[in-house]
């Protein structure tokens, strides 16, 4: 189950944390890739690394907000492939501020980086989809984008990651037609280099050791199986799906 061999799987965000992550698990699976990122450079650093696992990777510099860029991404995914069978909506960022103190341009960065880029690029890709009558649209919310939090004030974060839970149920509803699944994963606190440096404070940690169950953070790659379960062959009856990966964080 899960061979993903003859597959093609595009990650965006790909060039660090957890989108590099994934891209390494679906090399890992036979996949081959197209991992894009504003960082054309890490992204070719990454590809060197993954064509050694005898898989085929085209680096696309794309910028996830930017409609010209993201529909040249995707030109270049179907002219390289001539299909993409699976989206993975790893890209985003954020600013971190409080609904008192957040400003319209904080707010608005985030709302395009975390919200719309989603919607622009699974229009773009899933088109390429709907010629072949197959796909698989992989989300990456945030278990913030089905709880609030008491650690810090993210308030544009929680809003857009809940966009994208509840996006992505409509996406599923709209998209099954073309035998397109659309799913989500909501991953808690992992070590990316946009999170190190709260995670690594021992204030953090004393946190998340008093409210995660598993009483640590995600390790490199236990995102990884989530991920390829939802993008495999045998996952067809699975869409609309919320999938928290947060180390029981959203149970209690």
């Amino acid at each position: 189950m899960f061979n993903l061999k003859g597959r093609v799987v595009v990650v965006s965000g790909a060039s660090s944390g957890l989108g590099a992550q994934m891209a390494r698990g679906f090399a890992g699976q036979g996949a081959d890739l197209v991992i894009t990122a504003r960082r054309l450079e890490k992204l070719e650093a990454l590809a060197a690394e993954l064509r050694g696992l005898g898989v085929r990777v085209l680096p696309v510099k794309c910028d996830v907000t930017n409609t010209e860029s993201v529909n040249a991404a995707a030109a270049a995914a179907e002219a390289e492939f001539g299909k993409v069978d699976v989206l993975v909506n790893c890209a985003g960022s954020a600013e971190n501020a409080g609904t008192l103190s957040m400003t319209d341009e904080q707010w608005q960065f985030t709302v395009d980086t975390d919200l719309t880029s989603v919607f622009k690029v699974s229009r773009a890709f899933g088109n390429i989809m709907k010629k072949n009558n197959y796909g698989r649209i992989i989300n990456i919310a945030s278990m913030y984008g089905l709880v609030g939090n008491t650690a810090m004030e993210t308030v544009a974060y929680h809003a857009t990651k809940g966009g994208v839970v509840n996006m992505t149920r409509a996406m599923a509803a709209e998209l099954c037609k073309y035998n397109i699944t659309v799913n989500a994963i909501c991953p808690g606190y992992f070590y990316t280099e946009l999170t190190a440096a709260t995670l690594e404070t021992e204030w953090f940690q004393q946190y998340a050791n008093a409210t995660v169950p598993l009483k640590r953070y995600g390790k490199e790659g236990e995102l990884n199986s989530a991920a390829i379960f939802l993008a495999a062959d045998e996952s067809s009856y699975v869409t609309g799906v919320i999938l928290p990966v947060d180390g029981g964080y959203t149970c209690v």
